[in-house]
């Protein structure tokens, strides 16, 4: 597991109990008995953006929820190339594989700056073992992954790249305002589309010509979506 620095990242034990987003989590369904179960700590952790969590292949030891930011999770392909397989949002989990084997799959990377709870697998363990309520959770946020997964795959693996695109800037519209499309590096997205560097920044740049969207900062990370209707139609 990578290390973290305690005098930057150690925040003390999480109070799950009064967790701001607890009904997106995995303590959800739990009962105030139920904590009582908990006995080794729960972190509360924070990552900078470009900082990993865990790397594909370690010994897993724990699972993370993410209460803020967002996370990438990346796999190396056998040509060596590193492709974004999808991104995880508060209240996704970040390790459920550790659940049914004994490493992780996946790079998961901080694309954003994040806060996340690191929960040791003795609890999850523990709890599930006591707590059916905890089990159920557990088989909804593993279904939830599945269909990420394959909503990316079809979504954004297939089709022009004008549509894959289209497909990445919907699917990051904000929660809070479905106008504001939060973006990575050019980089970022050819590997989350399979695409060029440069088909990805001349396919941004015709849809801000075309005025479908407009940028909200300097480094072209953060747009407005001017015109969601236009931006689906097929280019005439």
């Amino acid at each position: 597991m990578i290390p973290i620095k305690t005098e930057s990242a150690w925040r003390g034990t999480a109070d799950c109990r009064s967790c701001g987003i607890r009904d997106m989590v995995l303590f959800a369904d739990l009962h105030e008995d139920d904590f009582n179960l908990i006995h080794a700590p729960i972190d509360d952790l924070e990552f900078t953006a470009g900082q990993p969590l865990v790397r594909m292949g370690e010994t897993a030891t724990s699972l993370y929820t993410l209460r803020s930011g967002m996370v990438k999770l990346v796999r190396n392909t056998v040509d060596g190339r590193q492709r974004i397989v999808r991104v995880l949002r508060p209240g996704d989990v970040v390790g459920l594989e550790a659940l049914m084997g004994p490493t992780y799959d996946a790079d998961a990377v901080a694309l954003t700056p994040i806060k996340v709870c690191r929960l040791p697998l003795q609890v999850i363990q523990r709890l599930n073992r006591e707590t059916p309520r905890l089990h159920q959770r557990l088989l909804e946020k593993w279904h939830h992954s599945l269909k990420e997964a394959d909503d990316w795959l079809v979504e954004l693996n297939f089709g022009t790249a004008r549509q894959r695109v289209t497909g990445l800037i919907l699917k990051m519209r904000s929660g809070t305002d479905a106008s504001v499309v939060t973006l990575f590096s050019r980089e970022d997205m050819g590997a989350m589309l399979d695409l060029k560097l440069e088909t990805v920044s001349r396919t941004l740049s015709a849809f801000e010509r075309e005025g479908l969207i407009e940028p909200l900062d300097k480094q072209g990370r953060v747009y407005r979506l001017v015109d969601a209707q236009r931006l689906v139609a097929p280019k005439s």
